[in-house]
């Protein structure tokens, strides 16, 4: 497994990437909430709410088999973003085909506070499941994002990650565009 920090100390506001705390699961949870509740063009709590449920819920996901979720914190240990990595991707739980990958580690769920935007921590938490995913000699690394996060779906194109059609979904009405990178 990839080493339990990373350390950012070139950025303007240092922090750092680690394993979320359990005191930490409710705070990240309401960042996740506040985050994808204000992109334009996404579905609203009322409108899915079994979604914002998980997202509320983050924590949860480390209770699943090879699955870690990560977050960025502060010098003051605050806060600033997390993000969910699969190691195996029968733990993934996005509708499409991704849950059959083999070989393959998956990123869900990619949240960075408005307060600490452009400071590189959206990179820093992808590249940190990047790295977990080369650790376990994974194959490639797989995602999902929605025409609303273009800023991620940019993110992850610098990155690498290449459009993948065959894993594309919808999510109720919402279409869900699949990504790959190869190790």
């Amino acid at each position: 497994m990839a080493p339990e920090t990373y350390s950012k100390a070139t950025m303007p506001t240092p922090f750092q990437i680690r394993d979320i705390r359990t005191e930490e699961h409710d705070t990240l949870g309401r960042l996740m909430c506040e985050v994808y509740a204000s992109l334009p063009g996404f579905p609203t709590p009322a409108e899915q709410p079994g979604y914002y449920d998980m997202l509320a819920h983050i924590g949860r996901f480390t209770d699943k088999p090879a699955t870690r979720v990560l977050v960025a914190v502060d010098q003051h240990a605050t806060v600033l973003g997390g993000i969910v990595y699969f190691g195996d991707m029968t733990q993934y739980g996005s509708g499409g085909s991704a849950t059959q990958e083999t070989h393959a580690a998956g990123i869900r769920l990619l949240g960075v506070s408005h307060a600490a935007r452009g400071q590189g921590i959206g990179k820093a938490l992808t590249e940190a499941c990047i790295q977990c995913a080369k650790d376990q000699q994974q194959q490639q690394v797989i995602l999902h994002t929605t025409q609303a996060m273009q800023t991620a779906w940019h993110l992850y194109e610098r990155l690498g990650f290449t459009r993948s059609p065959d894993l594309d979904f919808l999510q109720g009405t919402l279409q869900v565009y699949g990504f790959r990178r190869p190790l």
